[in-house]
């Protein structure tokens, strides 16, 4: 009887099967659901954009993006140095990575953990497109949009309580947009002081792990656990605002951080050279240090004097006592036309000992040319005494790593008063109808200044700075820059031709103390000057 069931047992297991296989395909073919659509085919450029982003997402940033830049010439560049710069990474990974080691290991009573393999593979990261940031500022801003799908061998040995346990990742990808900002920008190669580097979003990184040669990703909720973990403390880390700051220089050094003080009186002159052909010649004397862009310094107008005394006294920054040199040159003031030159001489700072008071008596000659036989005619001489006096450590000027940082105003300035500062940077597509060479004239307060000419240049540089003494602050003033040309020869017709001009209001100035901005130039047609307002106090 039992085997009889058992029998039967099996053949209607198989007729039931059967049975069900015939009538499932019966009502697959013979009954259609109603509810099913015909898909719409339409051509990709009747898509938007969201839809285009979704079938495609792997489209780079260049196509679906105006504000980024292909840089494909980069990415050939990296390839071909991709063998060398792989060594580089992993030797300067190793010995970064060394002392933080020896650091943190006796916490977790390991012996020991060393990198038994450390390589980036052969396939190097590409860059899908970089966007890069123009500001007013002495920086660069990058953000490249970063792809890595590379094929490292990176093996750490660790060993504790006489065990040795070996930890592999392979098939490494990294998907991220970080940002680069390379400042302050300084006149010393690389150019650039520090590097900032923060993400934008989180990264997207996918590893493979072995542990004891096993595939640990394997395991159940330990992929998920481990790929958020990583997003999480790297987010927490570098995630915009938050940065990652890499020295390069020192922005003291680079920059030429001040040193010290240089004070020069200005005695007397004797027996100048007369300039004019009736009656005598009316001096000043004008002092400037090298590799300086502050305006020089100016005595006053002795009249009709061939041995005037001044007994004036100037006070001077110094930023490079070897290589610097105080410019001392004697001038006779016209009150029409060109201030004529009465002779020169340049005093280098490192022959004058510090803190020691130095009284000269220099002849003046035409030119610092040894050979140039007409400095051989006595043009009188100048008197004057110099003090160097370099800075303590507690003198040093505060804040001088941040390029933005407001300098205190010089210790005679009024109380309650200040220093204004006016940079004149650089200006944008001036044009003049006639001619274009362009300068700035500054008006303020009745007071005019100007920079120098910049001939036939659509886009002048001149990066000089203006200063103006006031006893209170100028809340309720503006100031007037203009955009001047000046015609190369002689044209009578269109001599000067005004370029653009700008009235800007100082309330903001004096409140946040400085101010740097691009200013559209008015009856100009695409025009801007960049200028920079600094208010600066003596508290």
């Amino acid at each position: 009887m039992g085997l009889l069931s058992t029998i039967l047992g099996f053949c209607g297991f198989g007729v039931g099967i059967s049975m069900g296989l015939m009538i499932g395909y019966y009502l697959f073919i013979y009954f259609q659901p109603t509810d099913v659509k015909v898909p719409e085919i339409r051509p990709l450029v009747e898509q938007d954009s969201k839809t285009l982003q979704r079938m495609l997402p792997e489209i780079p940033p260049w196509v679906k993006n105006p504000d980024f830049d292909r840089v494909d010439w980069l990415n050939k560049f990296i390839e071909s140095m991709w063998p060398y710069l792989d060594k580089a990474i992993c030797k300067m990974a190793r010995n970064i990575s060394k002392p933080i080691i020896a650091e943190k290991i006796p916490k977790y009573k390991i012996d020991s953990v060393e990198f038994e393999s450390l390589t980036l593979g052969s396939l190097p990261p590409t860059f899908q497109g970089m966007k890069v940031y123009v500001t007013e500022e002495k920086e660069l801003i990058m953000e490249p949009f970063l792809k890595w799908a590379g094929n490292p061998n990176i093996l750490v040995a660790v060993k504790a309580f006489g065990m040795k346990a070996t930890i592999q990742v392979v098939d490494l990808q990294v998907f991220a947009c970080p940002r680069i900002t390379l400042k302050p920008l300084v006149p010393s190669f690389p150019c650039f002081a520090k590097i900032f580097v923060s993400l934008m979003e989180k990264p997207h990184v996918d590893f493979g792990l072995k542990l004891l040669g096993a595939d640990a990703m394997s395991i159940p909720g330990l992929y998920r656990l481990v790929q958020e973990l990583i997003k999480d403390q790297v987010a927490n880390m570098y995630l915009w605002p938050k940065t990652l700051e890499v020295p390069i220089l020192d922005p003291s050094k680079a920059m030429k951080k001040p040193v010290g003080i240089l004070t020069v009186k200005v005695i007397k002159a004797i027996k100048l050279r007369k300039k004019d052909f009736i009656g005598s010649s009316d001096p000043y004397v004008k002092l400037k240090l090298t590799e300086d862009k502050l305006p020089s310094k100016k005595t006053t107008v002795k009249y009709k004097s061939l041995n005037p005394e001044w007994n004036e006294e100037f006070h001077m920054v110094v930023k490079d006592p070897g290589a610097q040199a105080l410019d001392i040159v004697v001038y006779d003031w016209e009150q029409v036309g060109k201030h004529e030159k009465m002779g020169m001489n340049v005093v280098r700072l490192k022959e004058i000992p510090p803190e020691e008071p130095r009284v000269l008596t220099l002849d003046l000659l035409k030119n610092m040319d040894p050979n140039d036989p007409q400095n051989e005619k006595l043009r009188g001489q100048l008197m004057v005494e110099l003090l160097y006096k370099p800075f303590k450590d507690d003198e040093v000027p505060k804040d001088f790593d941040n390029p933005n940082a407001v300098e205190k105003a010089p210790d005679d300035t009024p109380a309650g008063g200040g220093l204004l500062v006016v940079i004149i940077h650089e200006a944008s597509d001036v044009e003049g109808k006639h001619h274009t060479n362009p300068y700035v004239r500054v008006l303020f307060r009745g007071e005019e200044r100007k920079t120098k000419p910049v001939k036939k240049n659509r886009d002048p540089r001149w990066n000089e700075e203006f200063s103006f003494m006031l006893e209170e602050p100028p809340t309720n003033d503006r100031i007037h820059v203009e955009v001047i040309s000046n015609s190369s020869r002689l044209n009578l017709l269109h001599p000067k031709e005004t370029l653009g001009y700008v009235d800007i209001y100082l309330a903001d100035v004096v409140s946040n103390k400085r101010i740097n901005e691009k200013y559209h130039l008015i009856d100009s047609k695409n025009g801007r000057i960049q200028v920079e307002l600094q208010w600066r106090t003596s508290s």
